[in-house]
């Protein structure tokens, strides 16, 4: 159950003349409260002996133009047939999902297919960091997660380099630093693994990226993108940077 502002949009783009203070009320009256968001068990392992990047953010999950600042993080679906996890790239301009890649194990292959999935997504290195970004570090993209050794393994770090990504990681143990990243699979519990019980990882996989590339990306309405989906705050900047 989304909250009074997200139903409230919705009636208004159905053709409702009605006030998101009147939704409440309509709620409050017939018991509807939206879901609270619950902290999930993380799975960040630290690798003592790599190296560490500084936090670029400092807990500010905001962007001004797309390809700026991407976070990402993993999580396990829980299935009976056995563990899927999946990892996540989400460009906080839009809230869109870029790269969602499932896999067996929670490793730096699947951060690495992830990210792979992000660039690719957004058109390639050049479009995402310009055409300069070799001379012009301060125009490449911002990818932070937390300090897991996933993110710190040379497989991932490596990668980051060759496409121009400026890596950044918040402090251990603490779920404020990635929030952003955080949020999105509280989302993901309480929407969809809260609702199914899965019995294969194909099934959970199938179900899972159905959800994040459909609903989410094209449907869902986020507070930090003018209560739109992804796609649809994305798609309506552009044409109003066109018709500028």
């Amino acid at each position: 159950m989304h909250g009074s502002p997200r139903l409230h949009a919705d009636l208004v783009v159905d053709g409702w003349t009605v006030s998101e203070k009147t939704v409440a009320d309509s709620m409050r009256r017939q018991g509807l409260v939206a879901r609270k968001m619950k902290r999930r068990n993380g799975l960040t392992r630290q690798d003592k002996t790599a190296p560490k990047f500084p936090d670029l953010l400092r807990r500010d999950f905001t962007a001004e133009r797309p390809n700026a600042r991407w976070v990402g993080d993993i999580t396990e679906i829980p299935t009976t047939g056995g563990k899927l996890y999946l990892a996540t790239v989400i460009d906080l301009y839009s809230r869109r999902l870029l790269g969602a890649a499932t896999g067996i194990h929670p490793d730096a292959d699947l951060a690495c297919a992830a990210i792979t999935m992000a660039v690719a997504a957004r058109g390639g290195i050049d479009a995402v960091n310009g055409p300069n970004w070799r001379e012009n570090e301060s125009q490449r993209v911002i990818f932070h997660t937390d300090r897991g050794s996933t993110y710190t393994a040379n497989s991932f770090t490596g990668l980051c380099r060759r496409l121009g990504i400026r890596q950044s990681m918040g402090r251990v143990g603490s779920c404020f630093d990635n929030a952003a990243a955080e949020a999105f699979f509280s989302s993901l519990e309480w929407e969809v693994l809260s609702r199914h019980e899965f019995t294969t990882t194909q099934a959970a996989q199938a179900v899972v990226l159905d959800w994040c590339y459909g609903f989410y990306n094209h449907e869902r309405r986020h507070s930090s993108a003018g209560m739109m989906s992804p796609i649809a705050y994305e798609t309506t900047a552009a044409t109003a940077r066109e018709a500028a």
